[in-house]
Parts: structure tokens; sequence; C-alpha cells
């Protein structure tokens, strides 16, 4: 069996009402549509309509979050006075998209303003006091800090006593203690009333620019738009619908700085979606920080020279390609060291780049399906890293009961940041494998992945996947739909420049779809097996004008017996993970060849062996009667069985001498009564044209049958040997059954030789 990588989830479903089902196939939406929009509780068309639109009029008064009116009437005196004006931003892409939307808003009433970003590797997160200082003694008379600043109280009070007062506009939880600030303009704030509370920083931004420039800043709705997609916060309310008009921005934008990096990305921009937002421009922006100074990207933001704009979008994209190279070594690294005996994995090591170490700590989480934590060690014996949890575990609120461990620490259920001395990470590992223990936490299940439907593949056309995308777009609260599907597998194969994805269809008697599943290449043989489920997303692929519908895979499992197929050589070098693993051969050759082929211990087999031990059994060669193999199977409890079957005599292919054979054979020796077959065995297959594995087995019978005698090495005709026919030799009947062994094992589909096992 292939267990999920997800702890599947099925959307509860209840009996569409008839007459919105009726008021929505009227509108012209099919019933599948309908009752999926039913079972996400949507169930008036008005609920629909008021989904769908996007439109300027709904966005809420910028002058309902606290303290907007301060922060306003503050910044135009700061512009009538000729203050310098310093916004202080964050180094990811919401961070960076803020701060644009901030600079372009301030340079457009007037203002004299600069704007910074942190390095995280310098200054860390939020407000640093150092950066403050080189700033004020720049001459900066009044700070904005957008996307960050609520957890800045050192900083802010610095400032403070410098005369310099600070404007907060952020989005991130308010601690207990907020800085003593000259405002905060925050969507939560206990004090306000902004009626949506769960904006991005660019959100923010945006409503502070919307507030000063006295109109909604059309012109910024691409920025704020890829700041909220890129900051995963909730895909709902007003953010729902700053994105849907951010999109059809974008497809309209001037900023060059973005059609440069889209161009860049390979996004076709009348295509352009959240999902290209989220893949391919979120992940470039926030690269720069991961690995350095973040500052270009806001000049790629913002300007309006085509070279700047050009140059800077290829910087970006190197980086980008940097910081993926990285994430893979790590990752490579990481799971080296992974202890499966861990209930929370946590990894440290030396030198490895904590800006990446987040990304490093999911990819170990997606592959383990264990809450992990990931330590880069510095030259100071300081542990620095991310972690990242699935739902099982509050992960923020296990590790606060741990803070004497730490120096800095912070983060949420799922995901967090710390830094501590590395002699403390034995303790720490301890201490959170005691805990898992203690509550009993069940970490097996993995992270929940909600299914939409179990949706039968006659129902898949272009039509409603079209329908679907009306439910776009899609974010944290607003999950694109998932649906589970099942068939057959058809026309299976790996692509990419390293093999990493697959492509094939699922069928079934009177339907078929296209589906593409991204970096399940190192699983293609188990997603092949039969009775395989898959659960993904539905999508249009267009190619050459036509359209086709395609599901992307995002997890798949299988019940029962797995047999994987490994009949080709090319295959024998694949990894098989485990610890009770059984490599069988029959054949003595078999088990000294694969022995030193896979440098594994390889049994030879015997009927006493307890099967049972074994989870996984690889079957290296052919046994002499295939039957033999259904035995093993039923005697056993295996999972997964591996199917090598090396045929090193290839009997099946070289055949059943004919009767001519033997009888030009015979002749032979008659004339040649003494031959020496160590060395004249080619000559003599030569000139009988018979292949020298099936002349060995033809004086393997004679032999048998007492025709000749071989003493070391040396073939000797017997002179008046007992008339026998072939079909009395042994070998002549081991022959035939391994024949037949072999053409049912080698020569048909796995699928065939499964149901065999299993019947």
């Amino acid at each position: 069996m292939k267990k999920a990588n997800f702890d599947w989830q099925i959307r509860s479903t209840s009996p569409i009402d008839s007459t919105f089902k009726e008021e929505m196939v009227s509108q012209g939406y099919s019933e599948t549509f309908a009752e999926l929009l039913w079972n996400r509780n949507i169930h008036t068309t008005d609920d629909f309509s008021q989904l769908i639109k996007a439109n300027i009029d709904d966005l809420h008064d910028p002058f309902l979050m606290h303290d907007m009116d301060k922060a306003v009437e503050r910044i135009q005196n700061a512009i009538m006075e000729g203050q310098r004006i310093l916004i202080y931003g964050d180094y990811d892409a919401d961070g960076i998209t803020s701060t644009s939307i901030m600079l372009e808003t301030l340079e457009m009433i007037g203002a004299d303003v600069h704007y910074v970003l942190p390095n995280r590797f310098i200054h860390g997160y939020g407000p640093n006091k150092e950066l403050f200082a080189e700033k004020i003694n720049e001459g900066i008379q009044l700070i904005i800090t957008v996307d960050n600043g609520v957890a800045g109280n050192e900083a802010i009070d610095f400032a403070n006593s410098q005369g310099v007062d600070v404007i907060i506009t952020d989005h991130h939880e308010m601690p207990p203690v907020l800085p003593d600030a000259y405002c905060i303009v925050h969507p939560r704030h206990p004090d306000g009333h902004y009626p949506f509370g769960e904006l991005a920083g660019a959100g923010v931004a945006f409503k502070l620019a919307t507030a000063l420039l006295e109109e909604v800043p059309l012109e910024m709705l691409d920025l704020v738009t890829i700041g909220t997609v890129a900051d995963l916060v909730s895909m709902t309310g007003e953010n729902r619908n700053l994105v849907k008009l951010g999109l059809q921005a974008i497809k309209q934008t001037q900023r060059l700085g973005l059609l440069e990096l889209l161009k860049i990305s390979s996004v076709d921009l009348q295509k352009v979606d959240e999902t290209s937002i989220g893949f391919s421009v979120g992940p470039r922006l926030n690269a720069i920080g991961r690995l350095g100074d973040p500052n270009p990207a806001v000049e790629l933001m913002t300007t309006f020279d085509e070279e700047v704009a050009h140059q800077l979008a290829e910087k970006l994209n190197q980086i980008n390609d940097e910081r993926k190279q990285i994430v893979q070594d790590i990752t490579s690294e990481a799971t080296a060291l992974v202890n499966p005996e861990d209930a929370v994995h946590l990894i440290a090591a030396k030198g490895w780049n904590p800006g990446v170490l987040g990304i490093v700590a999911g990819n170990i989480l997606k592959q383990t399906g264990h809450p992990t934590i990931i330590l880069s060690i510095d030259e100071n014996g300081v542990a620095k890293g991310s972690g990242r949890s699935i739902e099982a575990l509050d992960l923020f609120g296990m590790l606060n009961t741990m803070r004497s461990e730490f120096t800095h620490f912070g983060g949420h259920a799922a995901a967090i940041g710390l830094t501590m001395p590395a002699e403390n990470i034995p303790v720490l590992r301890k201490m959170m494998n005691d805990y898992i223990s203690a509550e009993q936490i069940d970490l097996s299940k993995g992270t929940s992945l909600l299914i939409d439907e179990v949706l039968p593949l006659s129902a898949i056309n272009l039509k409603f996947v079209e329908e679907l995308k009306q439910l776009a777009p899609f974010g944290t609260d607003n999950p694109a739909p998932h649906f589970l599907i099942e068939g057959n597998i058809n026309l299976f194969k790996r692509i990419g420049s390293d093999q990493q994805h697959v492509k094939f269809s699922v069928k079934n008697e009177d339907s078929q779809i296209d589906a593409i599943g991204f970096g399940f290449g190192d699983e293609s043989e188990e997603i092949q097996q039969p009775d395989t489920r898959f659960v993904g997303d539905l999508e249009i692929n267009e190619w050459n004008g036509q359209k086709k519908v395609q599901f992307r895979l995002v997890d798949f499992a299988s019940d029962g017996l797995q047999v994987i197929d490994r009949r080709a050589k090319y295959t024998w070098d694949q990894n098989i993970e485990g610890d009770r693993i059984l490599y069988l051969a029959f054949q003595t050759k078999s088990q000294k060849y694969f022995t030193k082929e896979l440098q594994k211990s390889v049994t030879l087999y015997d009927p006493t062996i307890t099967w049972s031990d074994y989870d996984q059994l690889v079957v290296l060669d052919c046994p002499d009667q295939k039957d033999l193999l259904k035995e093993i199977a039923n005697e056993g409890s295996f999972t997964r069985i591996y199917l090598y079957l090396y045929s090193p005599d290839e009997a099946y292919l070289n055949g059943l001498p004919k009767r001519d054979q033997f009888a030009k054979l015979y002749q032979f020796f008659r004339k040649q009564p003494r031959v020496d077959i160590r060395f004249k065995l080619k000559v003599v297959s030569n000139y009988l044209r018979i292949p020298e594995k099936l002349l060995v087995f033809m004086i393997h019978v004679f032999s048998e049958l007492k025709f000749v005698t071989i003493d070391d090495g040396v073939l000797q005709m017997v002179e008046a040997p007992q008339n026998r026919a072939f079909e009395e030799s042994e070998i002549y009947q081991k022959r035939i059954a391994r024949i037949d062994s072999e053409e049912f094992l080698l020569m048909n589909d796995i699928q065939t030789i499964r149901n065999w096992l299993k019947g």
C-alpha cells in the first residue's frame, strides 16, 4: 500500500436545495458546480453574486482603521514643514510592496521621502535601533513603518528619545505591550472599528495611501495584490476584492519592473492569476531578502527606467535561482540528518543560510510528515532558524513552554522562528520528544487536506473547470477545490530536466483525463499501481490553440499490495527505503551477482524462511516455477513486492532445443567423442549454430541421460548409451517449467502479475 502524504478530509455534504440548483442551472451553470457551491455554504444566488463581483465601491473606509486620521494629519504636517520622512519596510514580498506603495504615495503628494528595508542578517526583523540611529543622523524627522513595527518597542523608544515620531502601519499579531509610537494603524487594533482584520501589510499601506490621496489609487492595486497573495493572508472579504481588482489591473499595468519580472518568469500577462503571482513573482521578491540586501526590489517595483527595470529583474531572477539551489543543497544535507525515531525533527548544522531555513523545514515536513525545526549554527555557537508544523501540533504552544532554552522566539501554531545557544539543542530535542509523549499527540496523520468532492471522470469537462474559476482567487480560507478521482493509469512518463515530474492519464470505461504531477518523479512507481486514488486540482491546459482539461496532482494513495516493476536493468539503482526488506534470489549465481551489483545482503531461497519477518520483498531473479512466487506472496504479509526477475540463463528467450538440434549435437559428439568444453564451447556453438546458453543446457541433458560423461571439463561420449527420450530428463522438465515461469513473469504487464499474486 501507499499511504497518502496528507490526512484526507472529505468536505461534509448535504442535499442541495432544489430551488437553488434550478436557479443556478437557469443561469447556465452545471449541476455539479451548483452542488459544489452548496457544500461550500453558498446557498443563494445572491451569495454567489456577492462572491464573484469585484467593485471599488465595496472597499471599506480607511478612516475606520485605528489612528488613521492621526497618521494622515502627521504626514501632511511633515510635508508642509519639509520634514524628511523615512519609510521603514520589511525584507519580504509584502514588505517590499508595502514600501513601494507608501513611497509612490508620498512622492505623489510632494514629500521628501526615503526608504530602507533591513537586512535580515545584519538588522534582523522589525525596527532596528542601530538602523534607526543611522537614518536619524542623516536627518530623518518622521519614520513610517510598513508591514512591521508592533513589536519594535526598543527602537521606537529610541526614536522618541531623539525627537522623531514613528507612525506604525502593521498587520501582525499585536503583543501585550504595544510600542509608544505616535500612532498605530492596524486593522485589528482593539480600539479601532475596521470591519476586516485580515489585511496584509500591503493592504494596510494601501489604506493609508487611499486616505492620503483621498481616492483609491488604482495604479497601486497591482502592488497590493502581490503583497496580499505572497503573504498568505486570508483570501476572503476585502482581501478577495482587492486581489480580484488587482489581477485585472496587472493585465493593464504600466509598471516596468513588474512587466520585466513577469516576462523573466515566463508568465503570460493576460493569464496572470493568483497562482502565477504566488509561484513566480512572490518567490523572486522574497529571494533577494533571503540572501542579502532587499532594497533593490523596491527600486525594481518603482522605477521608470526600462534598462534599470530589466537589469534588476535579471538580478532578482538570478538570486532566486541561487536561492533554489541553496534550498536544494540544504534540504539534501538536512534529510541525511533526520532521525526517524524523533517525533519532532530538530536538525542543526554549521554554515547553513538562515534566510532559507523556513523553506527547508517545510520540505522536510513534507517528506517525513513530522514537525521540523532547522537551525544554522554560527561561529559563535548561536543557532538560529525556523520550524514548520502540522495541524496535530501547535508548535508555538509547545515551544512556549520551553522558552528558557531560547534567546529569541516567536511565531504561531504552524511556523516559528527562534535563536538559541547551540549547546541547548540536545536538551530541546529531548524536551520536545517528551512533550509529544506526555501529551499523547498523534503525529501519524500529517497535515489535513480538504477534498471538496469525489468526482467521477464523466463529470469533468471544460465547462465545469471554467465555472470553478468563478471561485478564484484562491488562497488561505478559500482553497482551490480539490477533487478525488479514480481510474486506471495510461500513457505514463517522467518529464523535466531531472525527471522530477510525471505526466499521465487516468481513464475508466467511458472517460479519460490528462494529469500532471510536479515533483512526483521519485514516486512514479507507486503512482502507477492499480487501485490508486488521486487528489488534485482541475485546470485548463492550452496548447496550439487547443484547450484540454488537466488534473494537477496534489496527493495519491493506494490500498493493498504494491507490485513494483524493476524488470528493466536501469531501474536497479533506484533506492528502496525501509528496514524489513528481504532481497531474495532463487539461484546461487544470481545471489552472487546481486550481492556485488547492489551491495546488499542477498538471501538464497529456502522454504524455511519466515516470510512474515519482512514487509518488503525484492525478487531478484525468476523462480523455476512461477507458483513458488505466489506461495511466498500469500505466506508473507508484504506491503510491496519489487520484481527484478533477472534471468541469467534467458530460458524463455532461448527456448527449448528442437529435436534436430539434439540430433545434430549427438552426431557431433559421435564424430568427436572427446571434447574439452572448457575451451571448445564457443567453437562448437559456432559450428553447430546453436546459442551457447542453449548448448550448455543440451549438454547437461545429455549428461543426465548418461549419453556423455564430463570429467574435469572434458566431455566424452558413452560408447553404447541407453536409448532414452529427452523428456525423461529432470533438467529438461525443469526448463519447461522455467520457460513458463519466465514467459509469465517477464512478458506480462505488472497489473496482470499483481492480480495473479493477489488471487
